[in-house]
């Protein structure tokens, strides 16, 4: 019994009933048993005087009171031990004076705070029971209604009780699944966040860092073979590497750090950006890379003018290693609510059908990588090509449009 005894009796404490942890229903349950008790008293004393066994019920009553009182707080066995003695404390007194039956209804509710289910059951038949008998000794004859009466009304409290307490149990089986699938939720959303970034990262650095290592590749390699028998160009292709390779650490930086390079958010210096590239990639290549401006070059954003310089970047470096060209026109376009990239060649071409088909078909992230950034700041990229027929590569983006990772942060 011990073991499936509430642990707690107070309105501060835990209990294993069903009434358990009802800060408002403990307050009236006291005031209740003591209105009672002392009505019950009363009645006594308006009907007995201070004879017959008046030393035996208020006695008795006083006793009741502070029982219930010093322990209300116990827990545990103690608790249990506690409600039966109270209620043995009661029974003496119902038997005595039958006025006193009706402190059995906050007994019930006690029973009911303190006790397991089933246990609170069994202690409100034997009170109904102590109640039935009493009444039935002082009238002296069995009345139906006397017993019928108090074992529909425990019967009807204690099942209306326990189906709302089933009721709260659904209510937080039903509230701890709904935990669950938040919890679910944000895990997969936190998963699907890293995976995104991971691709972010991925993408960046191949269209920084690689490039840049790329070009500092073919410029060594291009002093190696000149440094006997042209010193002064070997010379220049070092020093275009080193320049290079600052440029590439500068960008590496910017990686870690997921920071925009803010010298690029205005238009004018995104032009200024955009032509340093092209340069760059003629000085290191011998590619032709004429650079035309279309209209009023105004703010497009720190993410955008990244992605731009960047896409820029891929797309010649691409042209270099792959098309077998000798020009690349780049055209920088800016209109209302956005910029277009768009890098015209006079290679070789190439089936655009392989792209759609196999994204993976092309070297490293190339083409594909160019498209997603696109995409994830408000813009798309299109590739027009075919064997023989050179290449373009056109890239818009939204001015001032955050990027899917922009807006989780």
């Amino acid at each position: 019994m011990s073991t499936d005894a509430a642990p707690a009796a107070g309105p501060s404490s835990r209990a294993g009933g069903i009434l358990a942890g009802q800060s408002m229903l403990d307050r009236w349950l006291h005031i209740s048993l003591v209105v009672l008790v002392v009505a019950s008293v009363v009645r006594y004393l308006q009907g007995h005087g201070l004879g017959d066994q008046a030393e035996v019920v208020l006695p008795g009553a006083v006793i009741l009171l502070v029982a219930y009182a010093a322990g209300r707080r116990l827990t545990g066995t103690a608790a249990v031990v506690w409600l039966a003695a109270v209620i043995a404390c009661w029974t003496v007194l119902a038997l005595i004076a039958p006025s006193f039956s009706w402190a059995a209804v906050p007994l019930v509710f006690l029973a009911l705070r303190v006790l397991p289910f089933r246990w609170a059951v069994a202690v409100t038949v034997f009170l109904v029971a102590v109640v039935a008998f009493a009444w039935s000794k002082m009238t002296g004859l069995a009345d139906p209604t006397v017993l019928l009466g108090p074992v529909c009304v425990a019967v009807l409290a204690v099942t209306a009780y326990r189906a709302l307490e089933r009721d709260a149990a659904t209510r937080r089986a039903l509230l701890a699944e709904l935990e669950a699938a938040q919890d679910e939720v944000a895990d997969a959303e936190r998963r699907a966040g890293v995976v995104a970034e991971r691709a972010r990262l991925s993408r960046e650095i191949h269209d920084s860092v690689a490039q840049g290592l790329t070009s500092i590749n073919l410029l060594l390699q291009a002093a190696d073979q000149e440094w006997d028998t042209r010193p002064a160009d070997a010379r220049a292709h070092v020093d275009q590497a080193a320049t290079m390779a600052r440029s590439s650490l500068d960008e590496a930086r910017r990686v870690v750090r997921d920071l925009a390079p803010t010298e690029l958010t205005g238009g004018s210096a995104l032009v200024t950006a955009v032509r340093q590239v092209a340069d760059d990639v003629a000085a290191t290549t011998g590619l032709a890379v004429p650079v035309h401006v279309h209209g009023d070059p105004h703010e497009v954003g720190g993410r955008v003018a990244t992605a731009v310089v960047r896409t820029l970047r891929g797309a010649l470096a691409n042209v270099a290693e792959h098309a077998g060209a000798s020009t690349a026109v780049v055209s920088l376009t800016f209109h209302e609510g956005g910029v277009a990239l768009d890098v015209r060649d006079d290679g070789a071409g190439f089936d655009t059908t392989a792209l759609d088909d196999d994204p993976e078909s092309l070297r490293g992230h190339g083409l594909t990588g160019m498209r997603a950034r696109a995409r994830l700041l408000g813009g798309d990229l299109v590739i027009e090509s075919a064997p023989g027929e050179g290449t373009v590569v056109a890239a818009s983006f939204a001015a001032g449009q955050l990027g899917a990772e922009e807006r989780r942060g």
